[in-house]
């Protein structure tokens, strides 16, 4: 009976976690999953550059998208914000590309379907119901996938596919967000004939460090933050996908309201209810980080607190907490960046307890 019970079981990954795992809190998978994300990026990084199978799916999804038309990346919850990295760098350099819901384009969009040059379908699981719609039906244009899971329904239905290679995840995506975002800029990167190689060195080469010293101060992070009626991240760019991402975290570990905002977005509304009770993480990083630095003085002229993430140094004050993070090629900010609301929330729930329990199984993938 108990051999029966465990080949049921649809383990995420595959393989069914060791003892300590199963026994471990929401708390500490946070954790575990959190600092596993610089040896996982690194793993992602080498392979992609080494492996003969991928270079060459590389090729033909680089091939695919130089038909006319946008190139478009599709995605729900974590793995839409991680698009986000790989749409804004093609945007950069003149190719039309665009961040897609997948639950939007499936039941909205089907009239345009084979208006895109390529379609990459972006997913943790493989078993989103509203992938695998897509796959059974967008026939209409070439369809490439970025996935976690190389045992799922998608993996199978897909003909290009480029592997996330985050191993098994059971608390909120992390691992699968930093290495997804990674993977949407390799591929957007073959997809110019641009060198990404360098780039990618000097991620790996700071972000360990950068991930140690953020979380060593995620106390102070939390303590400035406490007492806020709610939290809003502002980014843009890529670091609109870590803003959406950070406010997913904090939601689904602490329960504690978070809400994500383009930079635009949050100066033509929520700016004006700003007040003692707001606190806003704001990303002032890339092209538009002036901007950034703008955002945040006006929100502390308006008695706001500001969480402030640059590259800049400087110096902390009632309403400013300071967030220095070393540059990083464009648009790389939208992986290290979310590093920030990662240590918030680990801090939030080592006060105040984990919300959301680890997951070992799939339940039912249903829209």
């Amino acid at each position: 009976m108990l051999e029966a019970t465990n080949e049921s079981k649809r383990w995420i990954g595959g393989a069914e976690p060791s003892p300590a795992l199963l026994a471990a809190t929401g708390t500490e998978i946070l954790e575990i999953e959190c600092r596993e994300q610089p040896q996982k990026l690194g793993e992602l990084i080498q392979t992609y550059r080494s492996d003969a199978n991928l270079k060459a799916q590389l090729r033909k999804l680089r091939d695919l998208a130089q038909k006319d038309g946008p190139a478009l990346f599709i995605g729900m919850g974590a793995s839409y914000c991680a698009s986000f990295s790989g749409s804004v760098l093609l945007q950069l350099h003149g190719k039309p590309s665009f961040s897609v819901d997948a639950g939007e384009w499936l039941h909205y969009a089907q009239p345009i379907w084979g208006s895109a040059s390529l379609s990459t379908l972006l997913t943790a699981s493989g078993e989103s119901a509203e992938l695998v719609a897509l796959l059974r039906h967008v026939c209409r244009s070439p369809v490439g996938l970025i996935c976690n899971n190389t045992s799922s329904t998608c993996w199978r239905m897909a003909e290009y596919r480029l592997p996330v290679l985050a191993g098994p995840e059971y608390g909120n995506a992390t691992k699968t967000y930093t290495n997804t975002a990674a993977a949407s800029i390799l591929l957007a990167s073959e997809m110019l004939d641009l060198t990404w190689q360098n780039d990618a060195d000097r991620v790996i080469e700071i972000y360990a460090g950068m991930l140690d010293r953020i979380f060593a101060g995620r106390g102070d992070l939390e303590a400035f933050c406490r007492g806020a009626a709610n939290i809003e991240i502002v980014g843009r760019g890529a670091g609109y996908g870590a803003a959406i991402m950070g406010a997913l975290c904090i939601r689904e570990m602490s329960g504690f309201r978070a809400a994500a905002h383009t930079g635009a977005g949050f100066k033509h509304g929520p700016n004006l209810d700003v007040d003692a009770t707001h606190v806003a993480i704001v990303f002032a990083l890339g092209r538009a980080s002036g901007l950034g630095f703008k955002l945040a003085e006006e929100c502390i002229r308006r008695g706001g607190k500001v969480v402030l993430v640059s590259t800049e140094d400087r110096r902390p004050a009632d309403r400013l907490f300071p967030v220095h993070l070393e540059a990083v090629p464009e648009p790389w900010e939208g992986i290290i960046s979310v590093l920030v609301p990662q240590a918030l929330t680990l801090a939030m729930v080592e006060r105040t307890g984990c919300r959301l329990p680890p997951r070992f199984e799939y339940g039912a993938m249903e829209q």
